[in-house]
């Protein structure tokens, strides 16, 4: 399996590791570390020699109940962040649903458009259509960030989901983009509840089922604060976990904050599961 993105076609045969750039203000985890372009910038070098197979960057905040943030001021953190990341020779995919975001990040060689709204605003579906190599991800959310808590509302959330995800999917395939372009993220912590992010995990298998590389983020989610009591700064054990079960779970893709140790992590997964591929 392989994700085709603009610049780089993707080997998925071993799990691969994007690291979260947050340049915002607010996010839950991290906001404001990396506010400043220079600190931004930094912080990607420093992933990519932590072993980061792609780097996310987004301008946005999609904590629950976050606010939207203006256009011009999304465009103003993200593009120079973008502009050069792409020199520091991984994946850069941009965290975003603004269309215009998304046209001008790709302009600047950007390769992915991961996007929490799964295309689904006005134009978006189009813009990425019109890089013909560009990759995707699709998540799960209902509502938006300042209202999708209440809207964790199920009946069964693996089935819904998957259905959400594989229609979404043949819908953005419908429209030219090659489904070597597309991988889908459930969306943890998006408009679900802590047992509906378990139930996620626990059946992932259902979703890695349906024909497109699987994208998750665990990291220092909320759910794992719930389980372990600890705050945010103190749940590295417990997303490393979440993030090992994800990818016996068959996820390609682990969206992390902590690349280095998730990269520790998966290597000993690896070799206990290929041993034949290291040389002790």
């Amino acid at each position: 399996m392989h994700w085709q993105t603009a610049r780089f076609r993707i080997d998925l045969s071993r799990p691969r590791v994007m690291g979260i750039v947050n340049v915002t203000p607010d996010s839950f985890s991290d906001g404001g570390a990396h506010a400043k372009v220079a600190s931004a910038l930094a912080h990607c070098e420093r992933l990519v020699a932590d072993g980061a197979d792609i780097l996310d960057i987004g301008g946005e905040s999609t904590r629950p109940g976050a606010p939207p943030v203006p256009l011009a001021e999304e465009l103003q953190r993200v593009l120079p962040v973008v502009r050069g990341a792409v020199s520091l020779g991984v994946a850069v995919s941009v965290d975003t649903s603004a269309v215009e975001v998304m046209r001008q990040a790709l302009d600047l060689g950007a390769d992915i458009v991961n996007d929490v709204r799964a295309l689904r605003r006005p134009g978006a579906l189009a813009c990425v259509a019109s890089h013909p190599r560009a990759g995707v991800c699709l998540m799960h959310m209902k509502g938006e960030p300042e209202t999708m808590r209440d809207q964790a509302v199920y009946g069964d959330v693996v089935a819904e989901v998957a259905a959400f995800l594989k229609q979404r999917a043949l819908e953005v395939e419908a429209e030219g983009i090659d489904r070597a372009r597309i991988a889908i993220d459930p969306g943890i912590g998006f408009a679900k509840a802590a047992r509906h992010n378990l139930a996620l995990l626990a059946r992932q298998s259902e979703l890695a089922s349906l024909g497109w590389p699987l994208l998750v983020g665990w990291s220092r989610k909320a759910t794992l604060g719930l389980l372990t009591g600890r705050p945010v700064p103190e749940r590295l054990a417990a997303s490393l976990s979440a993030m090992l079960v994800s990818v016996q779970q068959g996820a390609r893709i682990v969206r992390v904050h902590d690349v280095a140790a998730t990269v520790d992590a998966l290597t000993v997964w690896r070799a206990a599961n290929g041993p034949a591929d290291f040389d002790l």
